[in-house]
């Protein structure tokens, strides 16, 4: 019984701790450095799902 809480556990902390999937988008760039335009005149994007994860806060001892 000990086993399978123990188990349980596991899974929850990771589950709480894992890294939530973004979408991040940058600006295409041309073979002359430049910023390639589509036909409406804004800039091309390459986007991808990238994971992000959650920075902690930590309270600094000095401050208090």
């Amino acid at each position: 019984m000990k086993k399978v809480l123990a188990i349980v556990l596991a899974t929850l902390a990771l589950a709480v701790s894992a890294a939530e999937p973004q979408k991040v988008c940058i600006d295409k760039i041309g073979k002359d450095g430049k910023v390639v335009t589509g036909k409406d005149g804004k800039p091309q994007q390459e986007c991808k799902m990238m994971k992000v994860h959650k920075k902690l806060e930590v309270e600094d001892a000095k401050k208090k």
